[in-house]
This record gives C-alpha cells, sequence and structure tokens, in this order.
C-alpha cells in the first residue's frame, strides 16, 4: 500500500470514525486490512496535521479539515463561484481579489489529493497529484469550499 493511499484511508477513518487515540486508528487501520507500523502512522499523522484535541469532555484525533474552522470555512466559501476541470486539472473561479486566499486555504488543508496550487486574481489553479484523483479532488473541494 502507498503513502497517498494510507494517508487518504487515514482521513477517511477520522472522518468516519470518533477516534480517541493513535492505537485506536492503528487498530481500526488494521481491521480495513491496513497493516502499519506504530512508527510509520506518528509521521503520517504529523505530515496530515492531525491533533488530539478535546471535545465535550472526550479526546479526539482531529484532521486540518476539522481544525480549520467554519466560519473560515463559510467565509472562503462565500468566495468561490465555480469549480471546473479537464483532464489534467482543476479550477477554480473565485471573486476578484480573492483567488490568492482560497488558494492560501487550499494549501493548509494539506491535502494528499492536491500536488499544488497557483493563485491569480480570480482564479485558482489546482494540480492533483494524479489525473485519475479529479473526481476525488473536486468532491473534496465541493464538500470543504464551495457552497455550489
Amino acid at each position: 500500500m502507498n503513502k497517498r493511499a494510507r494517508q487518504l484511508k487515514i482521513r477517511d477513518i477520522l472522518q468516519q470514525n470518533s477516534v480517541g487515540n493513535q492505537h485506536d486508528l492503528l487498530q481500526l487501520l488494521g481491521d480495513s486490512g491496513m497493516k502499519v507500523a506504530q512508527a510509520t502512522l506518528s509521521r503520517d499523522c504529523a505530515e496530515l496535521g492531525i491533533i488530539r484535541s478535546k471535545t465535550d469532555g472526550n479526546y479526539r484525533l482531529r484532521s486540518p479539515d476539522d481544525n480549520a474552522g467554519s466560519i473560515i470555512q463559510g467565509l472562503v466559501g462565500i468566495e468561490v463561484l465555480a469549480v471546473n476541470s479537464n483532464e489534467t486539472v482543476v479550477i477554480i473561479k473565485t471573486l476578484p481579489g480573492r483567488a490568492h486566499g482560497v488558494g492560501s486555504y487550499l494549501d493548509q488543508l494539506r491535502s494528499p489529493l492536491i500536488l499544488g496550487t497557483i493563485a491569480g486574481d480570480d482564479t485558482v489553479l489546482l494540480i492533483p497529484t494524479s489525473v485519475e484523483n479529479i473526481p476525488a479532488l473536486k468532491s473534496y473541494i465541493h464538500k470543504n469550499l464551495s457552497k455550489n
């Protein structure tokens, strides 16, 4: 199993489950058929920006998607006008002067689906890690940014 697939699975598990610590996450990865060493999981969590925070009296592992904040997400979502793609890239159209903020927000999410972003005045160019990820990347953008 490659690193990208493993990290996508980690994010998926954290979105679908309330996970209290890395030991529980390691168990859930094993249950899904992914055998991972503790050291590898620790490195993946650090690279993905996963933190352990207290919510409602319980500790929970959270990804940057959870920590970005619904207020910021809502503001950035208002700035997104359209999300389009072709066979190789994804383009986000924004309000004039807002592409840099949207691109910066996407960079902070550290999605393993995104190789890089380039922002102009009203357009963000997203380069996917693979052209095969474009549908998943568009879905990710709609989920995390746009109101469309």
